[in-house]
């Protein structure tokens, strides 16, 4: 890096040829302004991807770039520059080998500490994020038909009102709740509970909500299966997975009017949906930038545990007709956002709106009247420990009281009691009781 700040000048040869740099220490500016000056015609954003693709290596980085630059020029005849990001696999290095046999690297979080890396290659989304996607899921009409349908339903949407750190805030966008039955519509709003209070706003589920539901079943249980297979050790289900088919049976209809309309960053619920809950999310409308980072614990003194981890957040971008798949390691494991956008294009149906359709499964076997009640009288909230690693992953129910305006939490808490499958202990037709790995403390307190 010396030669950089001297003002020397070496050709992008010369950078690729060089095996023998340090320049570990060099800050992330540094290295993508020496790439910059080498590659003038290509973006920031592909240059930075690039750079983190190779472990921040900058002569590996300028490597892969000089290769994909050769390659376009071969396969287009003409002279041609790296346009937008298409997938990471396109600059990263070739695998090392070893007697003719690749060695494959285990997929690692490419973004750095204090930076948001952008994907929008479902094969990158898939190895580097715990949802997977699918572009242009429903037929070009059908989508149109329920966008059409949604932004009408919108327009009586509400907004949710909580408490937070002593403040009464309203959610940053309005909703909905949609059940298939009239009953279970009873039932969500006089037995469920959210916040800490009741649903105001439960609708009978819509023509296209209803119409496209068996497709979203379809695709997300085919995106399940393939996960297991390919990305779970030894090729098995998740601890406290539940084995059975996702059964979507509600959906909760979201609506972001205008670029700044957004949500930060969250888990979901889990108190109805069970442990490692999957969820289908379909995106209608104006792209929106949808935002995810893991959730690291700390130790006693308040320390990362492991600050490799810690790592910056990873931007999905959702387009119109997108169904993005959360998977079984999501709400435990990592936050989501949807970000505030400087800028927006308008959808031709939706002008700056952006629908969001949630598909959940909600257990029959986590029913507010099977659940634990604390001293209030109401059903506890389902919670997993994320931020300190002595308790970390374990499950436990608590009152959710304190997030209803003018009301005060009572000190109800009980460690949540689930089999490997995540089937809860009061369901006794379905329960077994099971015994955690060698060197790992089974979470089943009551």
């Amino acid at each position: 890096m010396d030669a950089f700040l001297r003002g020397a000048k070496r050709k992008p040869s010369d950078i690729a040829q060089a095996s023998t740099r340090d320049d570990e220490d060099d800050s992330t500016e540094m290295k993508l302004a020496l790439l910059a000056s080498l590659f003038p015609s290509i973006p920031y954003e592909v240059l930075l991807d690039t750079l983190l693709a190779n472990d921040g290596s900058v002569d590996r980085a300028a490597s892969s770039l000089l290769d994909s630059r050769t390659a376009l020029k071969k396969s287009h005849g003409a002279t041609s520059t790296v346009g937008s990001q298409t997938s990471l696999r396109s600059f990263t290095s070739k695998p090392s080998t070893t007697e003719g046999t690749a060695i494959a690297k285990k997929p690692k979080l490419l973004s750095r500490k204090g930076t948001t890396l952008y994907l929008y290659d479902p094969k990158d989304i898939e190895e580097h994020t715990p949802c997977s996607i699918i572009h242009n899921f429903l037929p070009q009409e059908e989508a149109n038909d329920l966008l059409r349908e949604m932004l009408n339903e919108s327009k009586s949407f509400g907004k949710v009102t909580f408490k937070l750190f002593d403040n009464v805030v309203q959610s940053p966008h309005t909703s909905s709740f949609y059940l298939a039955t009239e009953a279970e519509v009873n039932m969500q709003r006089h037995e469920y509970y959210y916040y800490g209070g009741r649903l105001d706003d439960v609708r009978r589920i819509t023509p296209q909500l209803l119409r496209v539901r068996p497709k979203v079943q379809e695709a997300v249980n085919k995106e399940v299966d393939a996960r297991i297979k390919t990305r779970y050790p030894h090729g098995k289900k998740l601890r406290y997975q539940c084995p059975d088919r996702w059964t979507p049976n509600a959906a909760f209809v979201n609506c972001y009017n205008g670029p700044q309309e957004s949500v930060g960053y969250h888990s979901d619920h889990l108190t109805y949906l069970g442990p490692r809950p999957v969820i289908g999310s379909l995106s209608l409308g104006v792209a929106r930038e949808f935002r995810v980072r893991r959730v690291v614990p700390k130790d006693a003194d308040n320390k990362l545990v492991d600050d490799a981890n810690a790592q910056g957040q990873i931007s999905i971008h959702l387009p119109h007709n997108s169904l993005l798949i959360m998977h079984a390691e999501m709400q435990e494991e990592w936050k989501h956002s949807i970000v505030p956008a400087q800028a927006i294009d308008p959808h031709p149906l939706a002008g700056n709106r952006r629908i969001n359709i949630t598909y959940r499964d909600y257990k029959s076997n986590f029913h507010p009247k099977f659940t634990p009640r604390c001293k209030c009288d109401l059903p506890v909230i389902l919670r997993t420990v994320q931020r300190k690693k002595e308790n970390w992953g374990r499950y436990f129910w608590m009152c959710h009281r304190g997030n209803v305006p003018g009301k005060e939490n009572c000190s109800f808490f009980q460690w949540a009691d689930f089999d490997d499958d995540g089937i809860p202990g009061w369901d006794k037709a379905r329960y077994k009781k099971t015994s955690a790995p060698a060197g790992q403390e089974l979470p089943l307190v009551s």
